[in-house]
């Protein structure tokens, strides 16, 4: 599956949740929703990221930033 650049995906392999930030070579590159380090996934292990991940992510780091309660 090729994802689009800015997208939310998920690495299967590892259960991370992540934006797409490029493709390079056979991997997909995904950075952690709120920064990070980026990391590659080959394509066949990424999905698009559901509703529920995406609101789980943005939660997780707003907290993070002391944001929500």
């Amino acid at each position: 599956m090729n994802l689009p650049i800015g997208s939310c995906a998920v690495d299967t392999l590892t259960g991370r949740l992540g934006i797409v930030m490029g493709h390079e070579g056979p991997y997909v590159q995904l950075r952690p929703y709120g920064g990070g380090r980026e990391w590659d996934a080959p394509p066949d292990a990424v999905r698009v990221a559901t509703q529920a991940e995406r609101l789980g992510a943005a939660t997780a780091h707003a907290r993070s930033r002391g944001e929500a309660s």
